[in-house]
C-alpha cells in the first residue's frame, strides 16, 4: 500500500518505482534503541516537498511529517554522508541503465554559480565583485551526463580556484578509476591549483582549461564544459535553490545533493516521463464571426 494513502498525492511524492529504489540504500534503524515509528517514505516525501516547494520548514504541510522528525533526518543524513551515498548510488544506476554507459565517468566539468543568500542567519557569505553579488558560490563537478559527482558550498567571496580543491579532491582515484579530464575554464588557470593537482603524485585525471574565443562578446557556449552550467540550471527548477535559504554551507551542499536525486528518480523512473508540451492549435475566427462578437 501506498505511503501517500489517505491523503492527496503531491507532485513531488515518490512514485512505487522511485521508492522501490530509494528504501534500500536508507540507513536502517540503530538497533538497540526505540522502534522506529515514523514512516521513512514519508520522510523523504516532506524532504522533496521542500526542496521543490522552496517552503520553510515549519510550513510543511500538516498531512507530511512534522518538522522535528523531518528535520533530524534531513540533517542525521547530510552529517553522516548519506545524501551523497544516496547521490553516487542513483548516478551509477542511471549511467548503466538508462544511458548504457559505464558506470563511472571517463571525463567530467567543473564550475560555480554565485546566487544571493536569504540573509541572516547564513554563516560564510560574502561579496562577489566579478557577479557584484553578496551570498555564496555553488561550486559544481559532474559527468559528461550533467550528474552529480561532487559539490562545495562557500562564501560568495572565495575565488574559483582557491574553492577547486575542495572539489577536485572529491574525485579519488578510488572513487572514479576511469576519469581521465575534467574541463573548467580559464577561472581555473591558476598555478597555485595546478601546483596542488601536481602534488599527489596518484591523481589520474588532468586539468583542462577551455578558454572563449578570442574577441568573443557576451556569453559563449564553451564546447565540452557546458554541462555543468546546465546541470547549474538543472538545480535552480527545485525553488528551494533560488536563493541560498540554508545557515550553514553544509545544507546547502546536502540541498544540491536532494535535488540531484530528485532528478536521477524521474529519470530512472520512466512513467514520469512527462510528454513534451505541445501548444494547441489557434482558433481562426471568420470575418463573420468577428463581427458578432462586436456587435
Amino acid at each position: 500500500m501506498p505511503a501517500t494513502s489517505g491523503r492527496k498525492r503531491y507532485p513531488s511524492d515518490l512514485t512505487d518505482i522511485q521508492w522501490a529504489i530509494v528504501e534500500p540504500l536508507i540507513p536502517p534503524a540503530k538497533s538497540g534503541g526505540r522502534p522506529r515509528e515514523v514512516d521513512m517514505r514519508e520522510v523523504v516525501n516532506a524532504i522533496l516537498y521542500l526542496n521543490r516547494s522552496g517552503c520553510q520548514w515549519d510550513m510543511l504541510p500538516h498531512d507530511l511529517p512534522p518538522k522535528s522528525d523531518v528535520y533530524f533526518y534531513f540533517a542525521r543524513w547530510r552529517d553522516d554522508g548519506t545524501w551523497q551515498a544516496i547521490v553516487d548510488a542513483l548516478r551509477t544506476k542511471v549511467r548503466t541503465e538508462v544511458e548504457h554507459r559505464e558506470a563511472t565517468p571517463s571525463a567530467a566539468s567543473v564550475d560555480s554559480q554565485t546566487v544571493k543568500t536569504a540573509g541572516q542567519p547564513a554563516t560564510d557569505t560574502g561579496y562577489d565583485g566579478a557577479k557584484k553579488i553578496t551570498g555564496r558560490k555553488r561550486h559544481l563537478a559532474v559527468d559528461t551526463l550533467g550528474l552529480l559527482l561532487a559539490v562545495v558550498v562557500t562564501s560568495a567571496a572565495v575565488d574559483d580556484a582557491a574553492a577547486a580543491p575542495g572539489v577536485l579532491g572529491q574525485l579519488t582515484a578510488k572513487k572514479y578509476p576511469r576519469l581521465q579530464v575534467v574541463w573548467a575554464d580559464s577561472k581555473y588557470h591558476n598555478h597555485k591549483l595546478r601546483g596542488w593537482i601536481d602534488e599527489d603524485p596518484g591523481r589520474a585525471w588532468t586539468l583542462e582549461v577551455k578558454r572563449r574565443p578570442k574577441g568573443a562578446k557576451g556569453f559563449v557556449l564553451l564546447p565540452k564544459r557546458w554541462v555543468v552550467e546546465r546541470t547549474h540550471a538543472w538545480i535552480g527548477r527545485w525553488r528551494r535553490h533560488s536563493r541560498d535559504y540554508e545557515r550553514y554551507t553544509s545544507s546547502s551542499e546536502a540541498m544540491i545533493r536532494v535535488s540531484s536525486i530528485g532528478t536521477m528518480l524521474r529519470r530512472l523512473d520512466k512513467s514520469e516521463i512527462q510528454n513534451k508540451f505541445k501548444y494547441s492549435r489557434p482558433v481562426r475566427k471568420t470575418v463573420e464571426n468577428q463581427g458578432n462578437l462586436l456587435g
